[in-house]
C-alpha cells in the first residue's frame, strides 16, 4: 500500500519530467548533461535493456537524485517496460 508521501513524491516526479537540468553519470558512458528528465529516464530504461549497469539520474540544481524504485515508477508511468 502506497503511504501519502510515496504519491506525492510519484506525482512530483512525473511533474518534472519535461522540466531541464538533469544530468545521467553512468560507468561506462559520457555523461549527459543538462537534459529533461524524461529523456534520461527513456536514456536509462535503454541503457537498462541493453543490460548495463545502473546510472544516476541528478538534478544538479536542488541535488535531488531518483533511487531505482522512483526511476522505475517512471518507466511505468512513461509505459516502459520494467
Amino acid at each position: 500500500m502506497e503511504t501519502r508521501d510515496t504519491k506525492t513524491r510519484r506525482d512530483e516526479l512525473i511533474g518534472r519530467l519535461p522540466t531541464r537540468g538533469w544530468d545521467l553519470k553512468a560507468s561506462k558512458s559520457v555523461p549527459v548533461k543538462n537534459r529533461t528528465l524524461e529523456e534520461l529516464v527513456r536514456i536509462e530504461h535503454a541503457r537498462r535493456a541493453a543490460g548495463e549497469d545502473a546510472g544516476s539520474i541528478s538534478h544538479v540544481e536542488t541535488e535531488f537524485e531518483l533511487d531505482l524504485i522512483q526511476l522505475q515508477e517512471l518507466w511505468m508511468h512513461l509505459g516502459l517496460p520494467t
